[in-house]
């Protein structure tokens, strides 16, 4: 154990600061990213430009020009004509850059001008295409864009109507103005729903119960174990059989509900990603197989909708206190799940500052709650 002089031991977490770094963030879907398109995003305050080649690839780097600071994204990707690679050309002077970031011409220079223009280099990330989805890694080091310790999640449940069809059939997207910390609690609050989410196809406001869950740690999160939903969940029924669902958290800001009816699933999926420290974008992505899920889809399409909407509107009046910096009272048990976040998190910082491996500090427990 470091002693309290290592930077480890000094390292401060402070709670709605910072972002997790080394560790997978949720970029896009991949039908979001069109062969030859560039397009800008702004992930953990980064620009980013995030698209695929003319060959279909996806990659990502830095959207910034480090001649003129003109986005790259503005340009156009085309063939370099000395051997029919795909670089990014910036609209300002015409420089060329690869998908690994690196220059290859400078249209300026003359021919009596040397220069190793191979040298310059613009920031590129790592990223990784999987489950029709596009996963970004960001270093804490931007000078050292080192290869990824760990790969992104392999979600269980992500299923289509037909073989090989693992397209979702529910896509929301919601900008929170909200730091992603304030969002993640949020997300893994169990006990506002009947005060935040009041519908009649949902839950009834009047009706709560007592809930007992049995919770357990998870890779770089946790999970409330598989069980039954609650029987003041009239949206469950709609399934019919028996169903049970698992609820996972995993850093830096994934949550997943897995639920099996029978042979036949559905996945509700959402994903976190840090636009800037007061902008977090929400989106929620559901597959399944579930033959009535997939006709009834338009109907959970609205509620995913809804509930964005409702926690949005809460986040705005959250912010109200919030910019007074008050300190937060959490209680056990209804907000342990945001005391876990906030061990996670912490963990993950320190494990990086020791480069050593990161050690779940959660531990199996039960958890006591009425909503």
């Amino acid at each position: 154990m470091p002693d309290q002089s290592t930077p480890a031991a000094n390292t401060k977490i402070v709670f709605g600061q910072g972002f997790l770094k080394d560790c997978w963030w949720f970029a896009a879907l991949s039908g979001d990213l069109v062969a030859g398109k560039l397009q800008r995003y702004v992930i953990l305050g980064e620009p980013v430009l995030l698209a695929r080649d003319l060959d279909g690839k996806a990659y990502a780097m830095r959207d910034i020009c480090p001649h003129r600071a003109a986005p790259l994204s503005a340009g156009e990707m085309i063939r370099d004509g000395r051997g029919g690679a795909c670089v990014v050309q910036c609209c300002y002077h015409g420089w060329t850059f690869d998908t690994e970031g690196t220059c290859k011409t400078i249209p300026s220079l003359t021919a009596d001008q040397p220069m190793d223009v191979e040298k310059i280099k613009v920031r590129n990330y790592a990223i990784r295409e999987q489950q029709g989805i596009v996963w970004i890694y960001i270093t804490a080091d931007p000078r050292r864009p080192a290869e990824p310790d760990h790969e992104p999640p392999i979600l269980p449940g992500v299923v289509g109507g037909h073989k090989n069809d693992i397209r979702p059939i529910i896509v929301e997207t919601m900008d929170f103005d909200s730091h992603i910390d304030h969002a993640v609690v949020g997300l893994m609050d169990p006990a506002h729903g009947p005060y935040v989410h009041q519908q009649w196809w949902w839950r009834s406001a009047k009706k709560q119960l007592s809930k007992i869950k049995q919770f357990e740690p998870r890779e770089y999160g946790f999970s409330m174990v598989r069980h039954a939903p609650s029987s003041n969940s009239r949206a469950y029924k709609i399934l019919g059989g028996a169903p049970a669902t698992e609820i996972t958290f995993r850093l830096p800001g994934i949550r997943y509900e897995h639920i099996e009816i029978g042979s036949q699933q559905v996945l509700g999926l959402t994903c976190l990603t840090p636009i800037d420290d007061n902008k977090t974008r929400i989106t929620q992505i559901f597959w399944s197989d579930h033959g009535l899920f997939r006709l009834i889809a338009p109907l959970f399409r609205f509620g995913a909708k809804a509930f964005l909407k409702q926690d949005g509107d809460m986040v705005n009046l959250q912010n109200e206190g919030l910019r007074y910096d008050p300190a937060l009272i959490w209680i056990d048990d209804a907000d342990t799940q945001a005391k876990w976040y906030q061990q996670l998190k912490r963990e993950w910082m320190i494990s990086r500052v020791e480069k050593r491996p990161f050690v779940n500090p959660v531990k199996p427990a039960t958890l006591k709650w009425t909503s």
